[in-house]
């Protein structure tokens, strides 16, 4: 039995590891070896505005599962752990068509060419079409933590067990598969692919980066991001577990316990490398790279040297999510269901909401200067600011 699994168990067994203050924190959110840093007062620079606000689901049901809404043609898709899907008007928050599936929905949504998207416990591949209406199932090796992706009528899944999937958008029949190893321990979280240019790019859990075609799943490239260390195996974990980020024909990464890295796009070969560990993920603008380290704390480095530019430390052990850009601004969720608004270019608190009371997992999602959070108990806020 792969330990992936049981890794709860054998963080309970090792507690005395040097590595058991992050393990804790990323299963529940709290790091019960050090309290959340209180939150004080800050002056409010920026009016943050709630368009509309509402639950529309059981969200990730006490389960560590980020369940990131996706957006498509200006409806949002969300997806819960007890299996219902939903479409919202991504501009008023009206509800446009829901489906019960009786599915333990653990990786999802997904959204593209009319075709919604969610994988379970069980490896079962669900696809609806945008309108709501089922198309197919398919099952594939294992669970699927994150969400299936698809573009040129091709659906890639990654699931648990190390595999990549490539299946037929139209009726979910396997096309290729691309294996790989999985490490005797790592942390329970799989980083979704990107689909770029007829490339998949996705993160493996040994460090590991890889390119490969979207069309055959041949292996264009692959890069370690960061070399296993350490006497014991939680030592030695450097798992990627959050999704790359392309822009202008580079990747930027992070990994558990390794590295923040620049790779090229057509070569995979790395520019830079910080000595930063996350699992929460990155965001990035014309000019920064925005990491959440695996302390919460939110950095900023250069795009082009990877040389720091702020770190805000007042998060600290808050769960903070990844951050995400939303014009001159950073914004990251947080245990308590704050969102926290960062000027971009000095770390400086700028403005603060609580739009719930829940702890928010899946990173806030912008599209068109509006910004989706989803809590973990399914309450959805959009959001923009003045």
């Amino acid at each position: 039995m792969r330990l992936k699994s049981l890794l709860l168990l054998c963080v309970v067994a090792l507690s005395a590891c040097s590595t058991m203050k992050k393990i804790n924190q990323h299963f529940t959110g709290v790091d019960n070896t050090e309290p959340p840093t209180p939150l004080t007062a800050i002056a409010q620079r920026l009016t943050v505005i709630e368009v509309w606000n509402k639950n529309i689901g059981k969200g990730s049901d006490e389960q560590y599962l980020k369940l990131t809404p996706a957006i498509y043609d200006n409806k949002v898709f969300t997806a819960d752990s007890q299996g219902n899907l939903s479409a919202l008007d991504a501009t008023n928050g009206s509800v446009i068509w829901r489906a019960d599936t009786d599915l333990p929905i653990t990786g999802g949504p997904g959204a593209g060419p009319d075709l919604v998207l969610f994988g379970t416990r069980e490896g079962q591949i669900v696809a609806y079409n945008t309108a709501g209406e089922f198309l197919w199932q398919a099952r594939v090796s294992s669970e699927v933590l994150a969400a299936p992706q698809t573009d040129d009528d091709i659906v890639v899944v990654r699931t648990i067990d190390g595999k990549l999937s490539g299946m037929s958008g139209r009726s979910g029949e396997r096309l290729w598969t691309y294996d790989r190893t999985v490490p005797a321990l790592t942390l329970r979280g799989t980083s979704a692919p990107i689909l770029h240019t007829g490339l998949v790019i996705t993160g493996f859990d040994g460090g590991k980066l890889s390119a490969l075609e979207l069309n055959s799943g041949r292996l264009v490239w692959e890069t370690a991001i960061s070399q296993a260390s350490g006497r014991s195996e939680l030592e030695r974990m450097v798992d990627i577990d959050s999704e790359p980020v392309i822009r202008d024909g580079v990747i930027y990464v992070a990994t558990f316990q390794g590295n923040i890295a620049a790779v090229e796009l057509e070569t995979g070969r790395i520019q830079w490398t910080r000595d930063i560990s996350s699992y929460a993920g990155l965001a990035v603008d014309r000019h920064h790279v925005y990491v959440t380290d695996d302390e919460s704390n939110v950095w900023a480095l250069d795009r082009s040297s990877g040389s720091s530019v702020w770190k805000q430390e007042a998060l600290r052990a808050r769960a903070a999510t990844a951050p995400v850009s939303i014009g001159d601004y950073v914004v990251v969720g947080d245990l308590e269901g704050y969102l926290h608004w960062m000027d971009s270019s000095t770390g400086e608190f700028i403005a603060r909401h609580q739009f719930t009371k829940e702890r928010i997992i899946a990173p806030p999602v912008v599209r068109q200067d509006i910004l989706y959070a989803y809590s973990s108990n399914g309450r959805l806020g959009a959001f923009t600011y003045q």
